[in-house]
């Protein structure tokens, strides 16, 4: 039973992995390059990083765990269980930053369960106050990092299911122990170089 749970998660790991590096386009058609504007790009970066983490969660995380099939851990590895789906995005953009050339995101809260997951940089900070304010907003803005400029887009985080909100309000690290369903918990940043 395992074998297949780790199985479809390399499914899915490797179609993220097959279409990140996809990030700009070419018409073929025309006589030149075309360009698709960047916070286009974010969008349909965001679309994609959304559905593997929800189809994840939604239908293999929830149904095995409450099955009793596989424990989630924080610890996954040593305990031959399953990634948490933050665990789970994390995995999946390392190998998307393996994979292409400077694509990144990452989750990042106010109420961070794992200090490393606070907001680091001013972009991350102002774009997350931001979507707490307006979480059908995203927030972009281009900055500039040790690898030059950069393009960058917050989007809300919000709590879809019961496994994750029970998960954040009875965690001994987490600051939080009143979140409901569609309450914002954070935020997602994608990033990719500019040229």
């Amino acid at each position: 039973m395992m074998h297949r749970v780790f199985s479809r998660i390399a499914i899915m790991a490797t179609i993220t992995a097959l279409a990140v590096p996809n990030a700009s386009a070419v018409d073929k058609n025309a006589l030149g390059p075309a360009s698709i504007p960047a916070r286009v790009v974010a969008d349909f970066l965001h679309a994609v990083i959304m559905a593997h983490r929800n189809f994840y969660t939604i239908h293999i995380v929830n149904p095995l765990l409450q099955e009793g099939i596989v424990d989630v851990s924080e610890n996954w590895r040593a305990k031959n269980a399953l990634p948490l789906p933050v665990q789970f995005l994390q995995e999946t953009s390392e190998m998307a930053e393996l994979a292409s050339a400077g694509i990144r995101y990452h989750l990042i809260s106010q109420w961070p369960i794992n200090k490393a997951n606070a907001p680091v940089t001013e972009f991350e900070r102002r774009g997350l106050e931001a979507v707490q304010a307006h979480p059908t907003q995203p927030y972009s803005a281009t900055f500039v990092s040790g690898s030059g400029r950069r393009f960058g887009t917050v989007y809300a985080d919000l709590a879809i299911t019961r496994v994750c909100i029970d998960c954040h309000n009875t965690h001994p690290n987490s600051p939080r122990s009143d979140v409901n369903v569609g309450d914002v918990m954070g935020g997602l940043v994608i990033s990719f170089p500019l040229p």
